[in-house]
């Protein structure tokens, strides 16, 4: 297998390059057409590496992409999931190069999407043309790639409940996670939820002169800034009432161990260029980061940020907030708790409105199944030392939903780094990590059906 890798990385690599360069933006409707090509070009790409079926499923939002080989009905079936779709790539003032024109220096590719997801998920496609071209493919494969995680996946939650037997399988691998190094594998045995809403705070029915009403009438931004201040304690917890009340506190054993990862605080600052790490008192920057939950503001505005000056004192502020959970957290839960607090804590002097966007569940998988186990060997055998488990900070809406319609665990084989600059200017993804995971992807169906056939 690795000699057809070898063979063929330029090829693998252009065509990530051309895939790259489709600004499959799902959040901005202005790349609607983008998204289209963007899915048939995956659509295409499955097909031409060897899948027996492959279609563009339509739905209310962007389409979604399915692909299968069933070389045997009495084998394992491995379902692959991945997503399209990308991250805006604004402010493009902050890009050292194009976002969607793929540059490669010092051994990586930089440009929005990089790493998340299409580096990652076409991995995949390369592994399974590698599989079936050099005869080696030991199990059923079935691929689902969608276009809306960067959205909350909102209509990926119908389209399973509606597909469950095409969708049939025995495990779902999923490389959108990252691993601690390049020469420290890992694999993510559980991920954060999400909950992300937008808020806004109306004050006067119109902007007003700042001299002639100033003082007199609230100023929206002001309240919205103190709100969200008062979200957080001294110590970084968060104030919401009942926010941990179902919160499960790890065992200090269960602590322990996840902070016996490597990890350089000394470094960690360097590489962001800050003085010092902030959060959650009486934890350490790995448990903050992972198990447990925040709230942070991604977007504020409000009034006038043009060029010179303009005394207004604005009608309205808006902010775009998410929370990250942890196990036994739910995004609606959450949603709802937050609701009622930040209305409750308004002064009569605006009005406010929270409007929910999307969400997801946490999750946590078990690292003494087979599935596991096949991921554990097979990047063993890739890297030439035994991954060590961790917990990642992201959220992946559909995976919680996949056990819940599937009945099925997902791994979570990511080949990420901390350095690629997710949803940031200036998104990476290193050669290495991705030939490696063409090489490693194969290696897990070689154990995954050798321990299934024990089984």
């Amino acid at each position: 297998m690795n000699n057809y890798i070898e063979k063929n990385r330029d090829k693998f690599l252009n065509e990530l390059l051309d895939l790259i360069r489709i600004p499959s933006v799902s959040a901005d409707s202005k790349f609607k057409n983008d998204m289209r090509r963007a899915a048939e070009f995956v659509r295409d790409r499955i097909s031409e590496a060897g899948a027996d079926r492959v279609e563009i499923y339509e739905t209310p939002g962007h389409p979604i992409v399915y692909g299968e080989k069933i070389i045997d009905p009495s084998l394992p079936t491995v379902l692959v999931y991945g997503h399209y779709d990308v991250q805006p790539a604004d402010p493009y003032e902050l890009w050292d190069s194009p976002p969607f024109e793929p540059v490669i220096k010092n051994e990586r590719i930089y440009a929005r999407g990089a790493c998340d997801d299409k580096g990652q998920f076409y991995m995949h496609i390369k592994a399974f043309e590698t599989m079936l071209a050099t005869d080696s493919l030991t199990c059923n494969v079935k691929m689902m790639i969608e276009g809306e995680e960067e959205v909350g996946s909102s209509h990926l939650e119908t389209f399973v409940k509606e597909n469950r037997d095409m969708l049939k399988c025995d495990t779902i691998l999923i490389s959108d996670t990252s691993m601690i190094a390049n020469d420290v594998p890992s694999i993510e045995t559980g991920l954060r939820g999400l909950t992300y809403l937008e808020v806004e705070v109306v004050g006067a029915n119109r902007d007003l002169h700042s001299g002639v009403y100033g003082g007199g009438v609230a100023n929206p931004i002001n309240v919205l800034c103190e709100m969200i201040a008062s979200l957080k304690d001294e110590n970084g917890h968060i104030t919401i009432p009942g926010f941990y009340d179902n919160v499960q506190d790890l065992t200090q054993a269960e602590r322990d161990a996840l902070n016996a990862a490597p990890f350089d605080l000394d470094e960690y600052k360097k590489d962001l260029k800050i003085d010092d790490v902030a959060g959650e008192k009486g934890y350490t920057t790995i448990e903050r980061t992972s198990v447990r939950p925040t709230l942070d503001v991604n977007g504020i505005w409000g009034g006038y940020i043009g060029e010179g000056a303009k005394t207004v004192l604005p009608s309205k502020a808006n902010a775009k907030i998410s929370m990250r959970l942890v196990p036994n957290q739910t995004d609606q839960e959450i949603c709802d708790l937050f609701t009622k607090h930040f209305k409750a804590i308004a002064p009569a002097s605006v009005k406010i409105k929270v409007v929910p966007h999307h969400g997801g569940l946490p999750y946590v998988t078990p690292t003494d199944s087979l599935e596991y186990k096949a991921a554990e060997m097979a990047m063993e055998e890739s890297f030439g030392k035994k991954p060590i488990p961790t917990r990642g900070g992201g959220s992946i809406p559909i995976v919680a939903l996949f056990e819940q319609e599937l009945g099925r665990k997902s791994i979570l084989m990511g080949f990420g780094l901390d350095l690629d600059g997710l949803h940031g200017p200036n998104e990476s993804y290193g050669l290495f990590n991705y030939y490696k995971g063409i090489e490693t992807i194969p290696l897990f169906f070689k154990h995954y059906a050798a321990l299934k056939k024990v089984d």
